[in-house]
This record gives structure tokens, sequence and C-alpha cells, in this order.
């Protein structure tokens, strides 16, 4: 826990706040230690704060670390932004540190700082952060940046980044032998038809920037198209991550599918290096991982299992990987009739499915591939070389994201060329057409028809993928010399799956930061009884990832919207019923869930989800930039285009738990979404809809599913750059929306796009049942702890008192007809929040009464609700993403809210169906 605060006060400003913060955070006597710190190695001294952090995993890597980073949160007023900070473990040992700041509170004090740690032998059982000199890693990372290139040394090696051309980059060993050249992104493309000509494609290089740079860490962003001549296309930006002490270099990598599907189809997206070739053809190595704990070592011309034997000696060191003796010591006559032993040039590992990989290899370019083996999954590492240096390369989500391929050609060569496919170009090209003609529906009436009977809102020439991303990351490694295999394999099994160190959940609940929710809580049956269904739901759905294979390079950390009873199946084929593309929540669900449990079958879900929905789902250039998609058969091919989708909200927890660039600059391309609603009316096949003319520059908004998710936007720009306009945005929308008569049940207001204000239409009532469940709740419980606009705080606090509210009490308070409702278990976390915010223990009990009685949502289950299918699979009867999502959000803040009302209530189950627009 906390130490003594500082000086600074740290009064609580909010109506509620997270349970236990006062507790934990007392003010001290004086202010934290800035440039003169402790010196390293010494626990934080008294007075002073820290911070816990320690691996998902519940235990630390078995191997090795290949460096990390994670973030920390820091109370309000707690942390001077220009307070260095120190690594400690738990035994006192000091560790290397490199810290950097994410974001600020509104009075200028940290709120989020980032952290890396360098590669260790040996990873420490956790890290606490507190003020203090950090240690130094023995061998500090240098960075040197010249007109043409990025010069980086670490881990005994030397990497030049270039900044413009097609070499990515090469790699040099401390003696100066290149171990890596011409590192190149490269891709290729099917012209007209998915068999058509085939076109080569190579990455070339616009700029690169030190994007950082310290002694643990540095961080190079390359951005530039791949082009087959003098096209250019599929934009890419690359980051490179260099740790101290580590042979290898992280690579993040982002493209744009912004092609025209009907024309060219992407039959290859991936990154090759090329490798010097050393030594006699008996000398050079090749491995693939082929499980966590299982390689495939060969040699390019082998030694074993020859019908002559050349002696134990020589074929125990091809194995190992280790110079052979000299020829002329082998038994007669191998020595004499090696060049009769076939030498095999190229190898390949194609994953063409989740389930599937085969290996081949080949003596030459017209030779024939000779099948050398096949499995299930490979972890996706390859290595090339000899003991006079060589290279590895592994991809993360390798099987995850099929069809992945790596390859070795040229081993018999001079040069060896080493590469990971991100999409094999010996599997059918990418093919993102559309999935179904127009059938008729060229008008919005036609439209709305099939919109009501497959639910899915489709409009011809608004599914396309073009301006969808996908980012991918992968480890490039240079070796002086052939490591030995378990060292291959434990690179492989962290590529994998990279250790992850998380803050601790009881410090992020104490600093107040993401909205309500209050630790895991077994004290009573009732909380213990939510508890369980918590768990089993991030059991069911980690589980129904494997079990229904949703997996594939486009589809791979999305899960499906909703369930069909009938066929047991989801219904991955009938319109909006298929994919979930962030509908209702299931982002925050899960990132919610991990924060208060570091669980890691929470948090890796929401991992691969956040890097789904932010790039997938998202459109990243064109007329529907900013702006995501609504669920659907194919990710992109509802003809919604929303911000609901693209929302910010649903990033921020992943991006300050982690310190990732990427999710940082996804965001920030997030801030002007709101002007692409100039020409995207969301609004416009509404039947009926009023249609009144607006003033050029205002668009009508709503207030949840549209101005709270842009608001999350501007949010974490402010504060990760302090920027006062982005906050007066935030202001100028609450202020307005707090003047309206009817508040924040108008539901939508005409928004004026240059000064952020709403305008008053009048005191109309408009209620959706969507306004809410796309992170507004969340939002406004932090956007109101940060912000004193008492209009604003007003018209949410009557929202979320009279959305549930029974009809008599709403036709007393309003005199307005009482028009249907939806999600009335979800809505529980509103009334839960008006409660709390009141202390009134009537409402608290209303809205206990709310979630526990399963109306139009999940409701709770006495016992496991899992059943099996025959024929083998898991059915959750009833179950929809929908559902899960919003009953997982009301349960979490319901406990943390209201847990004496809930436990008021013997537990109940009722549960209806419900559909979202």
């Amino acid at each position: 826990m906390w130490l003594k605060a500082s000086g600074i006060p740290l009064e609580d400003t909010s109506m509620h706040h997270p349970i236990g913060r006062r507790r934990i955070l007392q003010a001290g006597a004086t202010l934290p230690v800035l440039l003169s710190a402790e010196a390293s190695g010494t626990p934080a001294p008294s007075g002073l704060p820290f911070a816990d952090a320690a691996w998902i995993d519940g235990a630390p890597p078995a191997d090795f670390l290949e460096g990390t980073c994670w973030g920390m949160t820091w109370p309000k007023g707690l942390l001077r932004r220009d307070t260095i900070l120190a690594a400690n473990a738990p035994d006192g040992t000091a560790l290397p540190l490199q810290s950097w700041p994410l974001a600020y509170w509104p009075d200028g004090s940290c709120k989020w700082t980032g952290h890396a740690l360098p590669a260790l032998d040996k990873a420490p059982a956790g890290v606490r952060i507190s003020p203090g000199k950090p240690r130094l890693p023995e061998a500090p990372v240098q960075v040197q940046t010249n007109a043409d290139a990025i010069l980086v040394r670490t881990g005994g090696l030397s990497w030049r980044i270039a900044r413009s051309g097609s070499t990515l980059l090469h790699a040099q060993g401390g003696d100066g032998t290149t171990l890596l050249e011409a590192v190149q992104l490269t891709g290729e493309l099917r012209l007209g038809t998915p068999e058509g000509q085939r076109v080569p494609l190579v990455g070339v290089i616009e700029r690169a920037d030190v994007e950082q740079s310290g002694p643990v860490r540095a961080v190079i962003r390359v951005q530039g198209h791949h082009r087959d001549g003098d096209h250019k296309l599929l934009p890419f930006t690359v980051r490179i991550e260099c740790f101290a002490g580590s042979q290898g270099l992280r690579i993040v990598h982002s493209f744009v599918h912004d092609v025209d599907p009907e024309k060219f189809f992407v039959s290859g997206i991936g990154l090759a290096a090329t490798v010097p070739m050393r030594g006699a053809l008996h000398d050079r190595h090749v491995r693939f991982a082929t499980a966590p704990e299982t390689m495939f070592t060969e040699a390019v011309r082998p030694l074993t299992g020859l019908r002559r034997d050349p002696g134990a000696a020589f074929r125990s060191a091809q194995v190992a990987g280790r110079p052979v003796p000299p020829v002329a010591q082998m038994r007669a006559p191998v020595g004499s009739l090696l060049e009769r032993i076939p030498a095999w040039d190229a190898f390949r590992l194609l994953q063409a499915s989740a389930n599937g990989f085969t290996l081949a290899k080949r003596t030459g370019t017209d030779m024939a591939w000779i099948d050398a083996g096949e499995g299930r999954r490979a972890p996706g590492l390859a290595y090339v070389g000899s003991p006079w240096g060589g290279a590895a390369i592994a991809a993360r989500w390798f099987w995850q994201r099929h069809p992945t391929e790596l390859e070795i050609e040229g081993a018999a060569g001079s040069a060896a060329r080493l590469c990971a496919w991100l999409w094999s170009p010996r599997a059918q090209p990418m093919d993102l057409r559309r999935y179904r003609g127009v059938m008729g529906m060229e008008g919005y009436a036609a439209q709305n028809q099939g919109l009501d009977i497959t639910y899915e809102d489709y409009e011809p020439g608004w599914d396309s993928p073009t301006g969808i991303a996908r980012t991918s990351e992968l480890m490039l490694w240079a070796f002086p010399a052939t490591p030995p295999t378990e060292r291959l394999q434990a690179l492989a099994r962290t590529a994998a799956e990279p250790p992850r160190l998380m803050a601790d959940p009881a410090q992020l609940h104490a600093a107040g930061v993401f909205g309500d929710w209050g630790l895991p809580d077994r004290s009573t049956p009732m909380r213990a009884a939510i508890e369980d269904q918590l768990a089993w739901l991030i059991d069911f759905y980690a589980g129904e990832v494997d079990r229904r294979s949703w997996y594939g390079f486009w589809n791979h950390g999305d899960v499906m919207h909703s369930y069909d009873s009938d066929r047991h199946q989801w219904r991955y084929d009938i319109g909006g019923f298929a994919w979930a593309n962030s509908e209702l929540s299931p982002d925050l669900w899960l990132w919610t869930a991990a924060l208060r449990s570091r669980d890691p079958k929470a948090f890796r879900l929401a991992e691969a989800m956040t890097r789904h929905t932010s790039e997938v789902d998202v459109y990243h250039l064109g007329r529907f930039a900013g702006l995501g998609t609504r669920h659907g058969v194919q990710h992109w091919s509802d003809s919604s285009k929303q911000p609901r989708v693209s929302n910010a909200n649903y990033r921020r927890i992943f991006h300050y738990l982690t310190a990732d660039e990427r999710t940082a600059e996804l965001m920030r391309d997030l801030v002007t979404s709101h002007e692409a609603l100039r020409t995207v009316e969301i609004g416009r096949k509404v039947p009926g809809a009023a249609r009144e003319p607006l003033p050029p520059g205002v668009i009508e908004m709503t207030f949840g599913t549209t101005w709270a998710v842009l608001a999350g936007a501007w949010l974490a720009e402010w504060e990760r750059t302090g920027d006062r306009k982005w906050r007066d945005r935030i202001v100028a929308g609450m202020d307005s929306i707090g003047r309206l008569p009817r508040g924040w049940l108008t539901g939508s207001a005409p928004y004026d796009l240059a000064s952020g204000r709403f305008l008053d239409r009048g005191a109309k009532i408009q209620l959706s049942h969507l306004n809410a469940v796309f992170g507004a709740v969340e939002i406004n419980a932090e956007l109101l702890r940060l912000l004193d606009v008492p209009r604003y705080r007003a018209a949410w606090l009557d929202y979320c008192r009279w959305y549930n509210a029974p009809k008599a009490e709403w036709l007393a308070k309003w005199g307005e007809p009482f028009g249907p409702r939806n999600l009335r278990e979800s809505h529980s976390r509103l009334t839960a929040y008006a409660a709390h915010a009141a202390g009134d223990a009537a409402l608290a009990a209303r809205a206990a009464e709310e979630f526990l009685s399963g109306d139009a949502g999940l409701g709770l289950h006495r016992s496991d609700p899992r059943r099996p299918l025959p024929g083998g699979g898991v059915e959750w009867p009833g179950i929809s993403t929908n559902a899960a999502s919003q009953w997982g959000l009301a349960a979490i803040q319901n406990l943390a809210l209201i847990p004496e009302a809930l436990d008021r209530v013997s537990i109940g189950r009722q549960r209806q169906g419900t559909d979202d627009q």
C-alpha cells in the first residue's frame, strides 16, 4: 500500500470516491524527494510514496527477461512531475530503471508514469517504484542520430536504422562482424482476382524519428509506404524498441489497408532479413520452434543419420549448434564424400490454420519440396546461422493470426533470407470484398427492412475495408553464434507470450482512476456469488475463443455478438449478430475485470481485443477516418460508422497499464474524429426522424454514444499533454448539457463543432438504452472527479436516478409519457451511482433489486450455468456478449457502490433477451 504522501492536500473533491482512499492516503509533512534522491539500492525512506508491480501470472518468468514496459498510477498531488524514480526488487536489490510521464492530474502532478526494465538473466519477483536515483544498466542503450541513419548500441550489438530507402536496418556484432543486413518490410499483391498476377512489394521509409531515448530503452518510429515501383500503398508505421542488454529488437508493425478490395488482393505482408552465412554447409544451422518445449533442429548439410558415421563428436556438435571438429578427423569415408550429401537450401513453416502447421524443405529453387514435419500450433520462431553468426525472428500470436509463415531461403549460399510472413503468400490472398450483394436495398426503406430481419445496417458503398489497420508484434535477434536450443526455445516462449508486469490493483484503486470499481470481495454470500459469476464469464469467453476458433489475421481478438441456441452456434453469418466490434463495451468489462484482479486470463483477452478493435474495427484514413464500424458479419460490413466503436475509452486502460506507444498514437488520432460527422450522419436512416435544418458546422449529436465517447479522447489528450484546450472542450459540452431544460434526459441535441457546445432545442425528453452503455458511465465518473461543473453533475445524477425509475414515480416527476426502457439490469449501476452520491439507502435498494432482477440482461446464477454440448463444446444458456459485458460492468460497479444493499436482496435470476441498434 501507499506510504504517507507529501504535504500537498489530497482532499476528495467529488461527491463520491473509491472506497478506502481516505484511509490509505494520508498527508505527510514534506514534499517528495526531487532531483536529490537517496542512493539506489536503498528502500524508500519513510514518508515517500511508492508503487508496486507484480507479474500477472503470479510469478516471474522462469526464463530470462528480454526487457519490459508497464505503467504506474499515482494519486492526485502525490508525485511531482520532476521527481526522479528508482526501482527495487522485493528483497531490496536495486534494478535498472527508465521512467517517463504518461499523464498528469489537473494540478500538474503525475497521474501515470511509464517504466522499463532492461533484459535480465533473472527477472525479479516484483518491482517497487519510489523516488530515488535509478540504477543504470551495465551497458546502457546508446542512440546517435545522423542525417541518413539512427545508430543504436545495445546488448553488445550495433543497430543501424535507416531514415530513408528500402532497407530498414542492419546489425553488427561487437567485433564489427555483420550479423544482419537488408532487413526490409516485404509484401505482395494479386491483381484483378485472388488468382491474378503476383506483384512484389517492398517497404520504403519516408521518415524515422527517435521517439524515446534512455539508458534502458530506446524507441525509433519509422513511417513509410509499401511500393510496387512507382505506386505507394499500404502505409506503415514501425516502432523499433531497443532494451539494454538484449540481443534483439521488439518491432511493433502497423499497416493500413488502403487498396480497393475489388481490384487488389494483398497476398503477403511481412518482415525479411538477410543473414550472412559463414562456414561449411555442415556448420550451418536451422531452427524452428514447433511447440513451447520442442524445436526442429537441423543442419543445411546433415551429418546425422548417414549410412557412414562421421563420429559422435561431429554429430553431437552439429545438433548442438557448435562448430564440428576438422573434417580431416572424420571417420572415413565421410570427410571425402561430403559433397555427395544433399544441402538443404530452403525451409518453411506454414501455419495455415489455428490447428495445423506444416514444415517443408528443399535443396534448390527448381527442386521439389520435401515434407519435414507437421504439428498443431507453432510458437512462431525461426533461426538460421552458424557458429560465426546468425539471426532469429519471431511473431507473437503466430498461430492465432493465421495464415502465417516462417521462411528461410538461400541457407546454402552466401546469404540467407529469413522472413516472418504475417500473411503468407502460400495461403489464399486476403479477400476483403463484400460478402453479400445489394439484394434490392438501394434505398433507406429497404435497408431498414434488412435491419429488421437480419439486424444488419446495410448501405451500398459503406461496407468497405479501405482504411482499416492491423498491428503485429515481432522480435528480431542477431547472434554472434548459434545459441543453444534451450535458449531459442525460451526466446520462442517469451515472444509468443511476453511476461507482463502490472501495477498493484489495490494501489490502482486507491489512486481513484477509471471510474467506480473495487477489489474482489467474497465477504458475504451475495458478493461471493457475484464474484463467482464474474470469474465464470471470463473463463467462458477465454474458452469460447479456442473452442469456436475465433482466430485469423483480421479476426483475432474479437468475440461474437449473439448466440443461436438452435444451431448451438454463435450467429457468425447473421447480419449484425456476428462479430461484436466493441458493442456494449466488452473491452471495458474485460479491462475493469483485469484492473481489480490482475487476472492473466482477463488481461490477455482484453489485450488481444484492444489490439483488434482499435485497428480492424476503426478507419484510419478516408472519409470514415476516426469512426468505427458497428457489429457485423465482416468487421467493416455494417454501414453504421460511429465514434462509439472507435472509442478511446476502450483503449486508455491498456495504454496506461502497458505504456504502449501505438495505442497512444491511435488515441491521439481520435481527438478530431468529430469532424468526420460533418459528412457522415449517424441517424440518417432513422424512420420519421425530424430533419430540421441546422446551421453550418452544427450537427445532431447524442450525449452517450457520441459526445461521451469523444470526451474520452479529449480527456486522454488533456491528461497526457496538459493542453487545456481539450479540457475546455470537455467543459463546454458538460456546461451546455447542464443548461438544457432536461439535461441528460434530452438524449441528444444540436452540437456546434467549433465551440464544442450543445444548443438548446427545448424541454424534450428522449431516452435511449444505448446512451449509457458505451463508456458514458465510466467516463462521467472520471470527469466529475476532475472537473467541477455543478449543472452537469446535477444533469447526470438526474439521468442516473430516473432512467430506471418506476412508472408512477416517473409520471409524478415529469408528467410525460413513460416510454419503453431496455437494459434495466445494466442501468442498475446508474441508479447505484445516484444512490451512492446522495447516500440514499432506498435508492440503493432499488438499484440492487434492478440488478438482481436480471431484467433485460444476463441474470445472476446460483451455480455455474455452463453445460457441455453433445459431441463436445460448452454452452451458456441465453448468453450474448451484450448481456455478459453489461452484466460484468454492472456487477463490478454495484459491488463498489452499493455492496450492503446487494447483501439485503436474496439471489434471484430472471433473464430477458434484448437487441441494440
